[in-house]
Formats: structure tokens, C-alpha cells, sequence
């Protein structure tokens, strides 16, 4: 596997990082040079409009895609270095996936599903029945192992969403959009409990197209036409921006 040796503070760099599709004989670019690094510990939001490449970006960070050129650099292994296999290692046991729309699987209990990255990663049973457990009280759901999804309210869905992408230790955890279709109370209730993960010392990467959610993040990154924006900012978030 490919490592080289990087600032023990970056969790993510980007260099150079290109991506482009070939549709026939038209090349279309959609990132077009993206040079980014990501502190340990830090709450990131990616934000951008529909066609800036914050899904391309999102999905090469989460290591779902490749880029036709540049570099990514994660916890100090070089990505594009490595082969199918070790893609699909290192996405299962470095990056914990937040999505919008949960995915959960709806015949497994809220204890099979937190399982489910540890049963790909050869966890013993014994070990991934306790973690689960634990996460499960950690989100404030552990009195609900044996249900099943169709029995939680959409608020409770993406809390175990959160705490199965926390089953392996992830380096990053990735958020795509993970109050897109909560309402507003429980959209809060969502950000307070990332804010407590990062608190806890999680790095956390959100995309998002809602500029509302800015005063959230440490570190905002804006995307325009594949390219970050010279109006990127660094801020820096406190626990009252949850309120």
C-alpha cells in the first residue's frame, strides 16, 4: 500500500486534483485543479451550487470515484496509488459515509446495520455487537437495537446512519447534505450531535448547498465551476453556532 510521509496535522490534501469526463468525442471538465489540505479535528463544509463539481469532489473524497489527475493524500496514503482492493479497504476502515438519505437497510435491525461496516472489515461478532452497542447509547438510541428502520422517525434513521459510520474509527467522516430531509427541529437536533462528534475530535467533511449552515463549520470551502473560489474562508466555529 502506498504511504509518504505528510504533516501529522493533515488528514486530507489535495493537489492539482483534475477530474474529467470523456462523453464520446467531447472532454468535459468539472474539477479543474483543486489544491486543498484538512487539520485533523476540524468541521469542514464544502459548499457550492448544482454543477460547481461538489458531488464530483465528494465523490473522489470518499474514494467512489477517481480523478484523472493530481493528487489525493489520506492520513498520508497516496490514493491514486492504489489498486482496487486497497480502495475498497481503506474507504471501509478510514471513512465513515453520511448520507442524505440514510441508507439503511430495512430488513436489518438498528444493531445489524451498525454492524455492517465492521462485518465487511472481519470484526469478530462478539466485538461488533458491543461497539454497536455502545454507539447506539452514544446517539441516544441504545434502547433501540432490535428495531428496524420502518419503526424510527426519519431524525432517529440518520442518527443510526451516524453511528454506523463511526463503527470503524474512520479518519473522516464524509456527510453528504445529512439534513436534507429532516425538518427544521430535527436538522438542529443532527448538527448539535455532529457538533459533539467534532467536539470529541472527529473530522467531519459536510457538502452542502445551503449557505445557512456556514456559521457551522471551521473551514468553508466554496466551489464554482471546479474550482474553489478565491472567497473561501477559514472561521473559526464555537458550540453556540448550534444553538
Amino acid at each position: 500500500m502506498a504511504t509518504m510521509a505528510e504533516n501529522d496535522s493533515v488528514i486530507v490534501k489535495l493537489a492539482e486534483l483534475r477530474k474529467t469526463y470523456f462523453t464520446g468525442p467531447l472532454n468535459v471538465p468539472v474539477l479543474k485543479g483543486i489544491n486543498l489540505e484538512i487539520s485533523r479535528g476540524t468541521f469542514v463544509g464544502i459548499l457550492g451550487t448544482s454543477g460547481s463539481g461538489k458531488s464530483t469532489l465528494l465523490n473522489i473524497l470518499g474514494m467512489l470515484d477517481v480523478p484523472t489527475s493530481g493528487h489525493y493524500i489520506l492520513d498520508g496514503i497516496a490514493v491514486e496509488k492504489l489498486n482496487d482492493t486497497d480502495l475498497a479497504t481503506i474507504r471501509n476502515r478510514k471513512i465513515g459515509f453520511i448520507f442524505q438519505n440514510f441508507n439503511l437497510f430495512a430488513h436489518l435491525t438498528v444493531e445489524q446495520n451498525i454492524e455492517v461496516p465492521m462485518v465487511y472489515a472481519d470484526k469478530p461478532r462478539h466485538y461488533r455487537k458491543q461497539r454497536a452497542a455502545e454507539l447506539a447509547e452514544q446517539v441516544g438510541l441504545g434502547h433501540r437495537l432490535k428495531h428496524r428502520p420502518s419503526q424510527l422517525s426519519g431524525g432517529e434513521c440518520q442518527r443510526i446512519a451516524i453511528a454506523r459510520s463511526l463503527s470503524n474509527d474512520p479518519a473522516f467522516l464524509l456527510a453528504d447534505e445529512p439534513t436534507g430531509n429532516l425538518d427544521e427541529k430535527t436538522s438542529g437536533d443532527i448538527l448539535k450531535l455532529i457538533h459533539q462528534l467534532n467536539d470529541r475530535g472527529a473530522t467531519i467533511i459536510m457538502v452542502t448547498h445551503n449557505p445557512a449552515l456556514e456559521a457551522h463549520f471551521d473551514q468553508v470551502i466554496r466551489l464554482r465551476d471546479g474550482n474553489i473560489t478565491h472567497d473561501s474562508l477559514i472561521t473559526f466555529g464555537s458550540p453556540e453556532h448550534v444553538d
